[in-house]
């Protein structure tokens, strides 16, 4: 090959590998709010479609005239700890969607009323109240970031991209529970090669960490044979990022923080400062919920105009409510009976001391 084409060779690699991280960040991607990224996965869409089937078995759907690419992210274990909502939110975005899905364009205080009076068999939305108001704000700002709604003086939706939020494998309406509805029947009769490598690759680039406790014996046996080892160390090199193994378990890591859609640490965050904290209190031992809270409260007596949004009472269990909850989300800490627990993955953030 000449050097033309290593450097073509090259530069289509890099590409490819930057599109794939792009989609795990953002799984709908909109030329209107990324017109750059859209524009590598159009160019690049048959090398990152065939890797997001081949290696995970994720179905990655790009629509170079509407200006959207959508990766179908599906699991048969769906992960509790990280919604995107709490259940009342949740219900008010169907409500939302079913409205801007019948009628496309209309006012904010016109989807504000049609939301009320949607709300029935139990459900309530008052607009009056204020945190009904919050999480009706919250919605469509959920809209708003995925680029299936615009809003100025009016509420301007994209019915197409709404339908394009769900990731099921089969259609809600048709199915009685959790189980049925992420069950994907291409396992049923495959050979079981299949499930272990798609199975294991969704969890490492997936999950912020994988421990070897989590992974069946299928899944340990996989990554234990060459064959195994050979499929997720090159796919996850295709993809632009180097795999860490541990004695406990396993790491992608991504140099560049293309494929994150939350960074840890992060100094523009509150809660995350706290989790930091918390961490370096849990590499002392394990620490009952309480201590940490009263820990978290000596933090904000030390430092009254850090964490303002927790500066009044109640807010040192609220920060470290939060702190906890994000050091459970990262595999950094487990809590078993009121007592926190750091896990081996902590280690990474560990404060060394420099001898002299």
């Amino acid at each position: 090959m000449s050097r033309t084409g290593n450097q073509l060779a090259r530069l289509e690699s890099e590409e490819v590998a930057r599109g794939v991280r792009l989609l795990l960040a953002r799984p709908l991607l909109t030329a209107r709010l990324d017109h750059d990224g859209f524009d590598l996965i159009r160019r690049r869409r048959e090398p990152i479609v065939k890797w997001f089937d081949y290696y995970c078995g994720w179905r990655v759907h790009v629509e170079p005239r509407a200006g959207y690419a959508r990766l179908f992210k599906t699991t048969q274990r769906p992960d509790r700890t990280r919604p995107a909502f709490d259940r009342r939110r949740y219900i008010l975005l169907c409500l939302v969607c079913a409205e801007l899905l019948a009628t496309p364009t209309m006012t904010l205080d016109e989807l504000t009323t049609r939301t009320k009076h949607a709300a029935t068999d139990g459900i309530q939305f008052d607009p009056a109240r204020r945190s009904d108001r919050n999480a009706f704000n919250d919605v469509l700002t959920f809209l708003e970031e995925h680029g299936a709604v615009e809003t100025d003086e009016h509420v301007r939706a994209d019915p197409t991209l709404i339908t394009r939020l769900l990731a099921a494998p089969v259609p809600p309406s048709t199915v009685d529970t959790i189980a049925d509805l992420t069950r994907e029947t291409r396992y049923d009769n495959a050979h079981r090669s299949l499930w272990q490598r798609h199975s294991v690759m969704r969890r490492l680039i997936d999950d912020p960490v994988v421990y070897k406790e989590e992974l069946n014996a299928s899944q340990l046996a996989f990554l234990a044979s060459p064959a195994g080892r050979k499929v997720v160390q090159t796919g996850i090199g295709l993809a632009g990022c180097t795999l860490e193994e541990r004695a406990e378990g396993y790491l992608v890591v991504d140099a560049d923080a293309i494929a994150t859609d939350t960074r840890f640490p992060d100094d523009d965050n509150n809660a995350k400062v706290a989790a930091l904290l918390l961490l370096d209190r849990l590499a002392q031992g394990p620490a009952a919920t309480e201590d940490l809270v009263e820990e978290t409260r000596e933090l904000l007596t030390k430092f009254r105009t850090w964490a303002n949004a927790y500066q009044s009472d109640g807010g040192a269990g609220r920060l470290a409510a939060d702190g906890l909850e994000l050091l459970h989300m990262f595999g950094l800490a487990r809590t078993e009976n009121g007592t926190v627990h750091r896990l081996p993955a902590a280690a990474r953030y560990a404060v060394e001391e420099l001898n002299d």
